[in-house]
């Protein structure tokens, strides 16, 4: 088996002290392949990079426009956010408006990734609950998907319950898969994981951000899902984090989203393509500067966006006394 290509390296003083492989597809709504690299039919647990996808029925089944959703929701909806108190009141008011609760949730409590919410948690001598949880915004909109359409709410996690069968199927229109028989886990938010070739889930995002060719209903979804990423950034990522800087960068050109263990997507809805990519050993310092190159060579970017990328995906590295000893970059020749 031939291994994947370096894609970013990491330096310290004159030398580089470690190297990432891994593997990217830029793919047309199609499916035609733009770009390449490793091995893009092996499959991979996408995690939260597929919550674009995830948040469909959310909007087709009426559940969005029956609580009046604006923006901000629809895009913590397909959030992995830090738990920061914007995002938490969000998700609290939307449950409120739901006539639901946090009890609701089945996606279990953590700290918020954010240091400064989880420094403002302490102080106040308060735990965590399900509502800090980065994926709280895609559990209210599943949530509230289920209670608009009559289903249970209790158990909604389980493959079996309709709502991850609703899912499943968006996953199988948008990728052309079957996957039935698809490699299954279970991802940190216990929602239910399917492996997907890396190929198909490039594929995925490009039909969400170029749905021209969908269903009128799903397309109408994915514009306004698209639409309040690109308008409330913050909702989907938050302070200082990859996504909501990159999207901002891009100013609208990119629809952008991480997922855990070094899995990354964006759309490019003006160019009709998707980005996937996975770093093999899962680091997200590595993810994310192969994103930022692959936006360079694909996202269609002006001047100042591209200056502003580049900036992103060239950052240093700094010694507990503040010195700057190294940076993490583009692998030569990539």
């Amino acid at each position: 088996m031939t291994e994947n290509p370096f894609l970013v390296d990491v330096s310290r003083g004159d030398i580089v002290e470690s190297r990432h492989r891994g593997r990217y597809v830029v793919a047309d709504a199609d499916g035609g392949i733009v770009a390449q690299g490793g091995d893009i039919e092996a499959a991979v647990f996408p995690r939260s990079a597929i919550k674009f996808l995830q948040g469909l029925p959310l909007v087709e089944s009426g559940a969005a426009d029956k609580l009046a959703l604006g923006p901000a929701e629809l895009a913590i909806a397909c959030a992995s956010h830090g738990g920061e108190p914007r995002h938490v009141e969000t998700v609290r008011a939307w449950l409120a408006r739901a006539g639901l609760s946090e009890a609701d949730l089945e996606c279990g409590a953590h700290m918020p990734s954010t240091a400064s919410a989880a420094e403002a948690l302490i102080r106040a001598g308060a735990q965590p609950t399900a509502l800090h949880n980065n994926c709280s915004g895609k559990h209210t909109g599943m949530v509230s998907t289920c209670r608009h359409l009559g289903d249970p709410v209790r158990g909604y996690i389980a493959p079996e319950h309709p709502q991850q069968k609703r899912i499943v199927a968006v996953f199988e229109a948008m990728l052309d898969l079957d996957l039935g028989r698809a490699p299954r886990g279970t991802d940190g938010c216990s929602l239910p994981q399917i492996a997907i070739p890396l190929r198909a889930l490039a594929l995925g995002i490009a039909r969400f951000g170029a749905p021209d060719r969908q269903p009128a209903a799903r397309a109408a979804a994915c514009r306004r899902l698209a639409a309040a990423i690109l308008a409330a950034p913050f909702m989907l990522a938050g302070t200082g984090r990859f996504c909501t800087r990159a999207i901002e960068a891009c100013g609208g050109k990119a629809v952008i989203k991480t997922g855990a263990e070094g899995v990354y997507v964006a759309a490019i809805p003006a160019k009709g393509l998707g980005i996937a990519l996975k770093i093999d050993d899962g680091a997200a310092r590595a993810a994310e500067v192969a994103m930022g190159r692959l936006l360079l060579a694909h996202g269609g970017l002006d001047d100042a966006a591209r200056n502003a990328i580049e900036a992103m995906i060239a950052p240093t590295i700094a010694n507990a006394a503040g010195r700057i000893v190294g940076g993490i970059a583009p692998a030569p020749g990539w």
